[in-house]
């Protein structure tokens, strides 16, 4: 019966500490490197699945634009029956001036609270490995 690459069973357990060490020491590169397109391949995933929502986001957003410019233009034709044009303009561009602001703020607080999208699997990989590689992983 052979182990793994073909040597004996016999050889592979009476392999000494120095060649085990050895082989460590080459696996471990390539350990990292497998966790590292992991973490690409994650990010990659994740960046795809924004993108689409990004885009869809956008042509809403668009969309919304115009109709808003409608609705602003409207309020404006409203408030010129009440005060000069002039006035109703600026009204109307005040309390616009308010609602961004609000919206900003909430919009910051909420990007601050989603955190980098880090690879989580991948980095939990690695936290795994180096700690079966310590002897701390049962």
């Amino acid at each position: 019966m052979t182990a793994q690459h073909g040597a004996p069973e016999s050889q592979t357990q009476d392999q000494t500490l120095g060649a085990l060490v050895h082989q460590l020491t080459q696996q471990v590169p390539d350990l990292i490197r497998s966790e590292m397109r992991l973490a690409q391949a994650e990010v990659a995933q994740k960046g795809k699945r924004a993108g689409v929502g990004i885009g869809m986001f956008s042509v809403a957003g668009l969309l919304a634009f115009f109709a808003f410019g409608s609705l602003v233009a409207t309020a404006i034709l409203a408030l010129t029956l009440v005060v000069d044009a002039w006035l109703a303009a600026l009204i109307v561009a005040l309390v616009l001036l308010a609602v961004a602001a609000v919206a900003g703020l909430v919009g910051r607080n909420k990007v601050a609270e989603a955190g980098p999208p880090a690879p989580e699997r991948a980095i939990q990989g690695l936290k795994d490995d180096i700690a079966t590689v310590k002897g701390d992983h049962p």
